[in-house]
């Protein structure tokens, strides 16, 4: 037999964007090792996904398992035969237990003397065969974050399976799940080509889809979607604004994609642009579409799963719900703008940050002195003429920095926190500084993310960080190897980044302790677990950078108050490590 192209398809109901890709990496990852485990070769493993399947297709299955020799060693010779060469019982029960005849005993020389052994060739099963039991385990340890059940059926997934493609080759691999039994009938487009889809064999798997209306590869599917929207914003002399996000979560939710263009009133343009794109990007997955300068027009993209007789229909329906989404924002921001962002940090009292830190309004009070007490540090370092003046923005920033989080704004789009207290920060004439300030000290919000680009801004978005970072583990919430919750690595690393950034040389550990004084009474050795926390952020920092571990160590045992010196030093050790006489 010849090596063959295996082919898994698991059609489903629509399963929830945000599923697909890592139910596919998992797919991907489980084959593999199902693979490696039952000594199958194979070639280069594919995925496919839309909403309504997951699909995997492994090249180059051989047709069977490779067949492995092994040696197993008994008893000593001098135990396992007599004096005439006669087995003893030790020899037989030896051979029992290898499932060998006596007769194929041999007698192997090792270091110890010489010893009875077993030779045993474990033969290699058929792959179709070793596939029955490999598939079914690979659907069903396919991992979601929720799962469900339907029916009578004591098994979970996704979405309830409708169907199962199982191809080796041109041959189905028969197995069940549930109540599905596995075949070579696929579904086309749920709308454009409804009905049951008949592969042949893998190698036709993409474009039988294709000839079904359905686009079963993510990446050519991707591309297609932005080339699409590209042009119908082209159309109206309007350009796609830039959302890679978007454009992967757009493309989980169709099977083949159709845009269409959609206009709202030119009066919601008086909004906030974030608010817009916002509002059309997290409630209904719409792009937005800007002019030559980049500024938005009143128009949008819809990205449609079916090519309906009439699109004018599909466009005024898109508008009549984005004009209702606006109006809501417009009604909120309106009513916003008219209270005082003061009154929002009073109002702050009744936010929880956390049931034994206190309120956001505790949290807020905190941050103010110790984002004071680091302006000053920074002030006098960088020999600023109005150091008084740079104190007071960062006391005020800090003051209306979580203000926002009380705002109707953010109350209906959470992610626009910060950039709401810039906006209203600015309606309120509280300085450009300030307002800049309140949105960058949240920065970075994700590994690699944007750091402060101002100094204000990043003195606020550290102490913030370090009131979490103590405020935590004050109150024993450590993070764990698993778990934290309180994302408290990466404030970490948040802080090391920032002060790089800005050569900030102030003390860790003065950082730390003026943190921990905020708190009542925290455990004696608080302050030093924050700081070898910090620490081994710092030097796994390093060594993702390429520094070596050795070097690392030894500059880190020293102390790595002084953050920029830290980076100093191991370049500097590094260097002379490399020296012929080091």
């Amino acid at each position: 037999m010849s090596e063959k192209t295996l082919l898994l398809e698991i059609g489903a109901e629509e399963i929830p964007a945000g599923y697909i890709q890592p139910a596919l990496d998992a797919m991907k990852a489980g084959i593999v090792k199902g693979f490696s485990d039952a000594r199958i070769t194979h070639g280069e493993v594919r995925v496919f996904g839309t909403p309504r399947r997951l699909a995997v297709m492994v090249e180059a299955v051989a047709p069977k398992q490779t067949s492995v020799s092994t040696t197993l060693m008994g008893p000593p010779e001098s135990a396992a035969f007599d004096k005439s060469g006669a087995p003893t019982m030790a020899a037989v029960k030896f051979a029992e237990k290898a499932k060998v005849p006596v007769h194929r005993l041999t007698v192997q020389e090792t270091a110890k003397g010489r010893y009875v052994c077993a030779k045993k060739m474990e033969r290699g099963q058929a792959t179709p065969t070793l596939l029955k039991s490999l598939l079914p385990q690979l659907i069903l340890s396919t991992p979601f974050p929720k799962t469900m059940r339907w029916a009578d059926l004591s098994i979970t997934f996704a979405r309830p399976i409708l169907h199962i493609v199982a191809l080796f080759g041109e041959k189905v691999i028969p197995f069940v799940v549930g109540n599905v039994k596995s075949g070579r009938f696929s579904q086309g487009h749920r709308f454009m080509n409804p009905g049951k889809l008949k592969i042949d064999t893998p190698e036709n798997y993409v474009s039988s889809l294709a000839g079904a209306r359905v686009e079963p590869d993510i990446s050519v599917r991707r591309e297609l979607i932005r080339k699409r929207v590209a042009e119908a914003a082209a159309q109206q002399k309007g350009d796609v604004l830039p959302d890679a996000g978007l454009l992967d979560i757009v493309c989980q939710l169709v099977e083949q994609p159709y845009p269409v263009v959609g206009r709202f009133e030119d009066k919601f343009l008086a909004l906030p642009k974030e608010i817009l794109i916002t509002a059309m990007r997290e409630h209904q997955k719409y792009f937005a579409v800007t002019d030559g300068q980049g500024n938005l027009k009143p128009l949008f993209v819809a990205v449609n799963n079916t090519l309906a007789s009439d699109m004018s229909l599909v466009q005024k329906g898109h508008e009549r719900v984005i004009r209702a989404r606006l109006s809501d924002a417009s009604f909120f921001y309106n009513s916003d703008v008219k209270k005082s962002m003061d009154d929002w940090v009073v109002k702050l009292k009744g936010v929880l940050f956390q049931a034994k830190l206190g309120s956001m309004n505790e949290k807020v009070q905190r941050v103010v002195r110790i984002a004071e007490k680091i302006a000053k540090e920074v002030a006098q370092a960088a020999n600023l003429t109005d150091s008084k003046g740079f104190v007071k923005m960062a006391g005020r920033a800090a003051q209306l920095c979580k203000a926002d989080l009380v705002s109707e704004v953010v109350g209906e789009f959470p992610n626009l926190q910060g950039i709401m207290g810039r906006v209203y920060a600015g309606v309120a004439g509280e300085g450009k500084e300030v307002a800049a300030a309140i949105e960058e000290h949240y920065r970075p919000t994700h590994s690699g993310g944007l750091l402060p680009e101002t100094l204000l801004g990043a003195v606020v978005s550290i102490a913030d960080k370090i009131d979490s970072i103590c405020g935590c583990f004050s109150a024993d919430l450590l993070p764990t190897g698993a778990s934290d919750p309180y994302a408290l690595r990466r404030q970490a690393i948040g802080i090391v980044q920032i002060m790089l950034d800005k050569n900030f040389s102030f003390s860790i550990k003065g950082l730390i302790s003026d943190a921990l004084s905020g708190f009542t009474n925290p455990p004696a050795d608080t302050g030093e677990k924050v700081y070898r926390f910090i620490e081994g952020r710092i030097e796994q920092m390093l060594v993702d950078q390429g520094f070596s571990r050795d070097v690392v160590t030894a500059v880190a045992c020293v102390t790595v108050d002084h953050v920029p010196n830290v980076w100093a030093r191991v370049r500097a050790l590094e260097a002379l490590k490399s020296e012929p006489d080091f």
